[in-house]
């Protein structure tokens, strides 16, 4: 009996040391896994109708999925990307107008308070900040690509070893069978919730907001609209990050009526249907409540990056079910 407990614990110590070790090691590579991850939940239907309604051959199927998959999210997603990098060269500021504009309102501040802006230390401080920005630009760049890479790789043999993967990850799980199938259900219906209703929250803001940079002669009002889309994606802050700065812009060039009108339109408007939509989509989609989908997506975007905002709230809903789980088996009784 003690040596049989030795075994196993000693077992199950070796694999979790192991485990880490992997898992550290390959961190840099985690997004390609989550991104096989999420694509292979959404298109896993579409492998079984080839295979066992069409009799078509694994690879195959497997092939004409990946074409799908590129046709319909990284051919448009690496075509906007290049129409965003055009877009940003043909911006055109008053950068003249801009730069005495600037220097006049750190002249007010130093009058009034003593303080110089453009002292050493604070001159130093921002050239740093820019360093460390453009790295990290160049560095996020090069991780979408590998990212990408990893992606179709890792999608390709889950779609081909599908039936097998499924199995053995079920046999896996600690659980009854009827607990089992609610955790399989569950991480299913979150992560097409979110795969899906992201995207389209992130369209229907950046349109909303288009609109508002439009009217109010924003430019370039496609490149900041597009900005505003993928900014929306993170709650709380979302969309401020892109349209505050812009307000600002607007007011330090003296086009004061149209900061105001860009505020109001963004602090009433752009703000509120993000709210109601954000939580009308993901009621719909999967009934999640608004407390896990907005500290799930800040947990998500901390611990895994860009793919937080699907794994995140994933994380925190898989932490309530087997907490009622825990609650059901030995609690309720």
């Amino acid at each position: 009996m003690i040596k049989e407990k030795y075994l196993r614990y000693s077992l199950i110590g070796l694999i979790t040391l192991m485990g880490w070790f992997i898992v550290s090691g390959l961190w840099a590579y985690m997004n390609g896994l989550f991104g096989a991850f999420t694509v292979f939940v959404l298109v896993r239907n579409q492998m079984i109708y080839l295979t066992e309604k069409r009799h078509v051959k694994k690879a195959l199927a497997a092939a004409l999925i990946l074409l799908e998959v590129s046709a319909c999210v990284l051919v448009p997603l690496y075509m906007l990307t290049w129409a965003l990098v055009n877009k940003m060269q043909e911006v055109n500021l008053d950068i003249k107008e801009l730069i005495e504009t600037v220097r006049h309102l750190i002249s007010m501040i130093e009058d009034k308070t003593g303080y110089d802006l453009l002292n050493v230390s604070n001159i130093e401080a921002a050239t740093g900040f820019l360093t460390r920005s453009v790295q990290a630009i160049i560095s996020q760049v090069g991780g979408v690509f590998i990212a990408t890479f990893v992606m179709i790789l890792l999608l390709y043999f889950m779609l081909i070893s599908r039936q097998e993967i499924e199995d053995y990850t079920y046999h896996l799980l600690p659980f009854s069978d009827d607990n089992k199938q609610a955790v399989m259900v569950e991480v299913r219906r979150m992560v097409r919730s979110n795969a899906i209703g992201i995207p389209m929250l992130a369209f229907i803001q950046g349109i909303i907001a288009l609109t508002g940079y439009w009217a109010t002669g924003v430019p370039s009002p496609v490149l900041f609209g597009a900005l505003t889309a993928f900014a929306g994606i993170i709650p709380l802050v979302g969309t401020g990050i892109v349209w505050a700065p812009l307000v600002v812009y607007l007011a330090l060039t003296g086009n004061w009526i149209a900061a105001i009108c860009l505020a109001a339109y963004c602090g009433l408007i752009l703000i509120n249907i993000d709210n109601v939509i954000r939580f009308l989509l993901q009621k719909k989609l999967a009934d999640i409540h608004p407390l896990i989908t907005i500290f799930g997506v800040i947990l998500g975007l901390k611990l895994f990056g860009f793919w937080g905002i699907i794994f995140g709230p994933l994380l925190l809903s898989m932490f309530c079910l087997l907490v009622n789980i825990f609650k059901k088996k030995y609690l309720d009784r």
